[in-house]
């Protein structure tokens, strides 16, 4: 390696090696069996919307059955509450108004409930009145509609949630549920085919709140009379669609606020015992964790397990770290996991994979990329002829990815063109996943790509250069930054689009978003995150190995030093990894997963040492 070599002082460096090592070791030790599970954060809307259903499922059955759980949560509320009288998604977020409103709202109920008075509850409420302009039902309803506007996912179920815990008024009384929106739940019962045709009003995920809610608020405070009418006809088959499509385990998409909202609304119109409301309340009761809460999800083990393969493989030698014992095991689980039918739930063909290899997962683009990266990687590392059953699998999962592309050549996360609101329209980092998935399977299978395979991937990177931004970035969907000014997350989503497609632009944006210090963040002056930080060096280490431009490839070199040594600083030598809550679940719901900032850390360090070894090989030669 010749003296010049900018990259000789991080290669030969033992702190890299050091750290290098450490994480590599912490990721391996994450696994559990054939998997990585992975950890995420406990969540204040989540623990709120559970004792409030709970709460609601016994009073309703005139029962005590689960008072200790509801107590637990409550506890656990209170001792997170913020000091300004608020709560955030997680315990390290700001407190916002959607949170705090449910908090107070099954807090001040059960305050009520004792006769007496809480602190806990005073505080909330001042914070409300102060953010909302009041807290009134009318005040509350206008504030919510602000936050989300058209989109009333989330803003008709915490207003539900609210008038059943008695704070929008009587909730026997109909004038209290009048504020609330109608959602068309009658809409529903056409064919799924079609319901890209009519306006749901809510996302795709979002069709068991869609049949509860709208059907809690029609049993309150029923409409216009002609309306009225073809809502008590649709009432039935409605539910019988709800039953249809809940999971084995009872928890729609494994996700306790959805499975909430579904159950306190059933309890609400006097259906506590419905099958659908027992099954919802099994999987609140399962999903409870020992301090009292409950998490946004119960876990996202097929995204872990994919990221965790992909980053011990970016090295170049996964038979490095696992055995041929070792990956077999984890190939077979992750072929357990592709759907092998149509989903019941969005009617997704055959060949995606969900993030969760629980009964509520959904197949959706980004895990299926993972799925098709993770089986490439795992092929790989095998050396011989590839198997019939894994070239078909792979083959199912890549027409999967191209059968969802929309019209503008992007890929939505669910299901092609299902709606209009921003989790169902195309997004740059999970088409940006497509194509490196579908660039890796033909790596291994190259007669596995079609005529029309290519035509899709082409209108693919026509999609990301039209959604390029001015300055060079792209947003994702899928995360954020808490601090960045618009909760955006360009760091990361412009890292993804890089990564796959090297794109100089972008590349400029990443190494004008290294701050003096190495760590890479998401805007001039706010937090930068170990996990945003990582995929830059990821995506820089990709143009410094393969740009066509030296000088922009000598830039990046030196950028993934600097950021190298960040990251080496703190995660204090590649064992320590404090998570950030850089994850938007629906509805832009902040959460943290433990690990995402390990994961990261070592795919960066991976492909670091990888780039390092072939820039010490061009120097040499």
């Amino acid at each position: 390696m010749s003296p010049g070599n900018p990259a000789s002082h991080i290669l030969n460096a033992s702190a890299f090696a050091s750290a290098r090592s450490a994480a590599t070791i912490a990721l391996l030790s994450r696994r559990t069996g054939s998997h990585w599970t992975g950890e995420l954060s406990s969540s204040a809307l989540s623990t709120a919307t559970a004792i409030a259903s709970l709460r609601l499922i016994d009073k309703r059955r005139g029962a005590t059955t689960h008072v200790g759980r509801i107590a637990a949560g409550e506890a656990w509320l209170a001792r997170t509450q913020l000091p300004d009288g608020s709560w955030g998604d997680t315990a390290k977020s700001p407190g916002n108004l959607s949170t705090t409103l449910l908090c107070w709202s099954v807090l001040a109920a059960l305050a009520e409930a004792r006769g007496l008075p809480s602190a806990v509850v005073d505080r909330a409420a001042a914070w409300i009145g102060t953010k909302a302009g009041g807290t009134d039902r009318a005040t509350l309803a206008g504030a919510l509609a602000r936050i989300y506007g058209r989109d009333r996912t989330f803003s008709v179920p915490i207003l539900v949630h609210t008038a059943l815990c008695g704070r929008l008024g009587d909730p026997e009384d109909p004038a209290t549920w009048r504020v609330i929106p109608q959602l068309p739940f009658e809409l529903a019962a056409l064919p799924q085919a079609s319901f890209r045709l009519v306006d749901l009003q809510v996302v795709s995920y979002a069709l068991p709140a869609l049949i509860a809610i709208g059907q809690v608020r029609h049993a309150r405070a029923p409409g216009w009379p002609p309306l009225r009418t073809l809502r008590d006809l649709a009432v039935a088959p409605t539910l019988r669609t709800l039953r249809a499509i809940q999971p084995a385990g009872g928890g729609y998409l494994e996700a306790t606020p959805l499975t909430s909202f579904v159950t306190m609304s059933l309890a609400g119109m006097d259906l506590a015992e419905h099958p659908v409301a027992v099954e919802g309340v099994a999987f609140l009761v399962a999903s409870q964790r020992a301090d009292g809460a409950w998490p946004i999800d119960t876990n996202l083990a097929t995204w872990c397990t994919t990221l965790s393969i992909g980053a011990l493989a970016t090295g170049g030698k996964l038979s490095d770290h696992l055995d041929g014992g070792e990956r077999a095991a984890v190939r077979d689980w992750l072929l357990e996991q592709q759907w092998n039918r149509v989903h019941p739930y969005t009617g997704a063909a055959p060949g995606g994979w969900a993030w969760t290899d629980l009964p509520g997962g959904v197949p959706d683009a980004d895990d299926t990329s993972g799925g098709l990266l993770a089986l490439a990687a795992l092929e790989a590392a095998e050396g011989r002829p590839l198997p019939d059953s894994i070239r078909a699998a792979a083959r199912s999962a890549l027409g999967w990815l191209v059968d969802l592309a929309n019209r503008d050549g992007g890929t939505p996360t669910f299901c092609r063109g299902w709606g209009r609101l921003p989790f169902d329209t195309s997004c740059p980092d999970i088409t940006a996943h497509v194509l490196r998935a579908a660039e890796a399977w033909t790596a291994i299978d190259a007669a596995g790509q079609s005529p029309r395979t290519a035509r899709a991937l082409a209108a693919a990177r026509r999609y990301l250069a039209a959604t390029q931004r001015a300055d060079g970035a792209w947003w994702p969907l899928w995360f954020g930054n808490q601090t960045h000014p618009e909760q955006a997350n360009p760091a990361y989503g412009t890292a993804k689009v890089v990564r796959a497609t090297r794109d100089r632009r972008g590349a400029e944006w990443l190494l004008a978003a290294q701050s003096p210090d190495g760590g890479i963040a998401s805007a001039p002056g706010i937090d930068t995150t170990i996990e945003e930080t990582a995929v830059a060096v990821e995506a820089l280490a990709e143009v410094a190995e393969h740009a066509a431009d030296r000088e922009l490839a000598g830039r990046a070199l030196v950028a993934v030093g600097r950021g190298l040594e960040w990251l080496i600083e703190h995660t204090d030598g590649g064992k320590v990894f404090p998570a950030a809550p850089i994850g938007l679940y629906f509805a832009k719901l902040w959460y943290d997963e433990a690990l995402y900032p390990l994961v990261f850390t070592v795919t960066a360090f991976e492909r670091a040492a990888r780039l390092l070894k072939n820039t010490a090989s061009r120097h040499s030669g």
